[in-house]
């Protein structure tokens, strides 16, 4: 089950917002998880899972996208210094002041080329009002908690900013 807020934008128009609960699944849970549904042990799991970052970080240094099967691509973006400069001659790498890790989720397209499934998404999502009884909104829908670690008051849940950046 995931939860939303309602919060009210800029605009003064009110919107539905996700909601993450609880402290963060660790990277143990997750290695047990893994473990439970193959044939790979927790330790081994375990391993592969803390040189992840290690190995995603070495190829995309090379200039290089690291596309995971049933996850999907992770790749670098440069942030650039605020001022920009007149001619091409004058871009270099000194006004580059940050670089982001941008992901995008795996997708499964149709013969039209439609996607029809993203890997990382639950296409059977039950949305539940934070705070509220135990209603089902039903439907399904698709979005990304809000990252603010368990604190449903955080978090400005826009979809344009990378939670991974």
């Amino acid at each position: 089950m995931a939860f939303f807020k309602r919060i009210q934008k800029k605009n003064k128009l009110w919107y539905p917002q996700s909601v993450t609960w609880g402290k963060a699944v660790s990277t143990r849970e997750v290695a047990d998880e893994l473990a439970a549904i193959s044939t790979v042990t927790r330790g081994d799991t375990y391993a592969v899972m803390e040189n992840l970052g290690r190995v995603l970080s070495n190829y995309m240094g090379q200039g290089r996208t690291v596309k995971i099967n049933g996850v999907g691509t992770f790749y670098y973006t440069a942030n650039a210094a605020k001022n920009g400069v007149e001619t091409e001659k004058e871009v270099n790498a000194t006004q580059i002041n940050g670089v982001r890790v941008r992901f995008i989720p795996e997708v499964e397209r149709n013969v039209g080329h439609q996607v029809t499934t993203r890997s990382m998404v639950n296409t059977r999502i039950v949305w539940e009002e934070w705070g509220k009884a135990s209603t089902s909104t039903g439907g399904s829908g698709s979005g990304s908690g809000s990252g603010n670690g368990g604190n449903p008051d955080s978090g400005d849940g826009d979809m344009g900013d990378n939670p991974l950046g």
